[in-house]
């Protein structure tokens, strides 16, 4: 008998992350960059081109598929906001998903939520705030070893907590949102304005480790804000500690140590910084919680309870 197949997808703003598991482990990963923008059809269009390689490979159905989508999508299964590609707003995603994925189990949840899930059990932590600093700041956090705010009251948009009261604008129409500060486009435009010349993502690191005063500044500014940002959770909720994770962050590893610098610098007489570390997962902590939700959703209806979960939506059932 052929092993179970469950796919996680992580959909992101510029590209989307692919892993197919067994019991046994990974038999299939990719990571599909978007086109241009241009419209949502089109960016289905490509999704579906790399499903069928996929499909291909594997040779055999998935039993189920976990979605993690930075997305706001209404209890109805429409996106009603994505700043990163606003092409999408209006979609109906269930629907989107059950053309892609005919006839198999499909589940979608807050790509942050399921990245903090995946990782306070990879970190074997069950009150964890994960950071995720990426195209965008994402993250979640973990009580008690499950998900919090909790099933059907929202996720955990610690991207959107305001840093800098009048700051920099943000996708989401405010100003002063941690994203709009501390994501890692808005580092390197920073990084380019304090250099005077435009920063790619592969310079910034070794300017940093150089010492080079324009990127030392524009990835301070970063870690104050993201230090900000975390001792606001640690204040209200009392985690155990904190892991920052993301594509952005995987590609400057000394960001967690000085992000714990400035959480140092922000403690109050008698409260220790909260313990920060890297991501157990690195930049995969989405993609790993969008497979956990696979799994999740494949399970008979009594074992995969929702409070034992992510705020979760299905697309589909069968097969």
């Amino acid at each position: 008998m052929e092993p179970a197949h469950y796919l996680g997808l992580d959909v992101g703003g510029t590209k989307v992350a692919l892993r197919v598991e067994t019991d046994h482990g990974s038999v299939w990963e990719s990571t599909l960059a978007w086109s241009p923008r241009h419209s949502v059809d089109r960016d289905l269009a490509q999704l579906s081109g790399e499903l069928t390689r996929l499909r291909a490979h594997v040779g055999v159905p998935l039993r189920a598929v976990g979605v993690a989508m930075p997305a706001t999508v209404d209890p109805r299964g429409r996106i009603t906001a994505w700043p990163s590609r606003p092409e999408w707003t209006g979609l109906d995603l269930a629907a989107a998903l059950r053309a892609l994925f005919p006839g198999t189990t499909v589940a979608w949840a807050d790509d942050g939520d399921l990245g903090a899930l995946a990782e306070a059990r990879a970190a074997d932590c069950d009150d964890l705030l994960y950071v995720g600093v990426g195209t965008g700041v994402g993250g979640g956090l973990v009580l008690g070893g499950v998900p919090c705010p909790g099933p059907d009251r929202g996720s955990f948009e610690i991207g959107h907590i305001i840093v800098e009261s009048g700051g920099a604008s943000c996708v989401c129409g405010r100003h002063g949102c941690l994203q709009a500060v501390a994501s890692g486009p808005a580092t390197l435009r920073r990084a380019g304005r304090l250099r005077g010349s435009e920063v790619g993502s592969d310079e910034l690191g070794p300017a940093l480790r150089a010492g080079q005063p324009w990127a030392v500044a524009a990835v301070d500014r970063t870690c104050r804000a993201l230090a900000a940002a975390v001792t606001s959770v640690q204040e209200l909720l009392h985690p155990q500690r904190a892991l920052i994770g993301g594509g952005f962050a995987a590609g400057v590893p000394e960001l967690v140590d000085l992000v714990a610098d400035r959480l140092a610098e922000l403690a109050r007489a008698g409260q220790d910084p909260l313990p920060v570390g890297p991501a157990v997962l690195g930049g995969l902590s989405s993609l790993h919680g969008a497979v956990s939700l696979a799994r999740l959703v494949a399970r008979p209806p009594a074992r995969a309870s929702p409070s034992h979960g992510p705020s979760m939506s299905a697309a589909a059932g069968g097969g």
